[in-house]
């Protein structure tokens, strides 16, 4: 008769069937972080008032500034922090590539900063009454916070998602399907990028809207697939 057979079954050993890889780990990590970086989506409205002409003689509310001012830092933080978590797993495809999405997802975080400091500055000049002297100065501030902002969010993000494409298309931790979006998606986003900076079309034009879309939806399907699914098992048994 076999003994173990009723044998209980030990705390270390339900911690070890429990417990989650490190692969699945940062595959949730990493999605999450994702997700994360859709926050700044309300900015949209919350930074109307101070794109108003005349907001620094006008009594708005600075808050909805401030607020999207902390959106906006998140975000640039959880862009580092997607490249930072999957560095140690891309690197295995190609070390250069997947440095150099570090590298441009620090560039995309510091247009941010720059940006928000911009605003933030126009948004001092009005909460200590400027007045009209300061006009010219605050109308320049939001132009520069827009121009920096074109370039971080309307640029950048094509060189990020066609490195993070191709390492996620070789090494198959995710369905090439969605690589594939991820590295066409550059494609249109550099192509209204650059309609924009020739006047071509406005920046707030369904146009610019449509050539950015390709880009989210590859980056928030991502989040989401690795949050539910993680990295796909056949290609993680080749990661081991």
């Amino acid at each position: 008769m076999n003994t173990n057979q009723h044998k209980p079954i030990g705390t270390n050993t339900l911690i070890m069937q429990t417990s989650m890889s490190p692969l699945r780990k940062t595959s949730l990590t990493a999605g999450i972080i994702y997700l994360l970086t859709f926050v700044s989506i309300p900015t949209l409205t919350l930074y109307g008032p101070i794109h108003q002409p005349n907001y620094i003689l006008s009594n708005s509310n600075d808050t909805p500034v401030i607020i999207g001012g902390i959106l906006e830092i998140i975000v640039g933080l959880t862009s580092v922090a997607t490249a930072v978590v999957l560095y140690p797993v891309l690197k295995k495809q190609h070390e250069g590539f997947a440095l150099g999405l570090v590298a441009s997802r620090i560039l995309e975080a510091s247009t941010i900063f720059v940006g928000v400091a911009f605003l933030l500055a126009a948004m001092t000049l009005h909460k200590n009454g400027g007045g009209a002297d300061s006009l010219s100065t605050s109308h320049a501030l939001v132009a520069l916070y827009d121009r920096i902002f074109l370039l971080g969010q309307g640029y950048i993000p094509a060189i990020n998602d066609l490195l993070l494409g191709i390492l996620l298309f070789k090494s198959r931790l995710v369905p090439r399907t969605l690589s594939i979006i991820g590295i066409a998606g550059e494609a249109p986003l550099i192509a209204g990028y650059l309609a924009v900076m020739f006047g071509v079309i406005d920046s707030v034009s369904p146009l610019a809207a449509l050539s950015a879309l390709p880009v989210a939806v590859f980056e928030f399907s991502l989040g989401i697939y690795l949050v539910i699914k993680g990295f796909r098992p056949s290609a993680v048994s080749n990661q081991l």
